[in-house]
């Protein structure tokens, strides 16, 4: 359960203010179809993240577990201070608009999760927790629908409200605690 609860935790705080957050926003106030858009980021989500935990197992058979401890310890370190960076959304979704929100919304998340920190924390996740591939995959899944649902639910009024400065100093903070707990278990 810990490979469960860790990947949900740190995904669902790496998303927090992230551009497929921002994403799931701009595509809520365009499409006003919230139920396409949401199984849209699911299957993108579970399709990038299944193949980024692929590649986190790939990548275990090389490294000593107390170097992935390290690394995993050290990425959360890293993500405390990236959140400290906000994302700006590109105007990349005017093309792909006309597919509809199911296929627009899968082919922007998709993309959009390559290279991102929480496809990241999905490679070394699945690494640190070989043995439970399919947790760490649910659990990236899970988070990044608990950070991005309610806004696609929500849309423009409460995005609003939300002092992004503050959101983002506390995923900081959060990250830097998930950094330290890694490094004492």
């Amino acid at each position: 359960m810990e490979a469960l609860t860790t990947s949900t935790l740190a995904v669902a705080i790496a998303e927090i203010g992230d551009k497929t957050q921002l994403l799931a926003l701009v595509l809520s106030c365009r499409f006003r179809k919230p139920l396409p858009i949401i199984v849209g980021i699911l299957a993108a989500t579970l399709l990038n993240h299944g193949l980024a935990g692929w590649v986190g197992v790939w990548v275990q058979q090389w490294l000593d577990p107390d170097w992935l401890r390290y690394l995993l310890a050290g990425s959360f370190f890293i993500m405390a201070c990236w959140m400290l960076i906000p994302d700006k959304l590109d105007d990349e979704d005017g093309t792909l608009r006309r597919y509809g929100p199911f296929i627009t919304t899968f082919m922007l998340f998709f993309l959009a999760e390559m290279g991102d920190k929480t496809q990241l924390a999905t490679v070394l996740l699945a690494a640190r927790f070989v043995e439970d591939y399919w947790l760490v995959v649910a659990g990236t899944t899970l988070g990044m629908m608990a950070a991005n649902v309610p806004v696609v639910l929500i849309g423009k009024k409460g995005a609003e409200r939300i002092p992004m400065k503050w959101i983002h100093g506390a995923s900081a903070l959060l990250f830097l605690i998930l950094g330290i707990t890694t490094l004492w278990w």
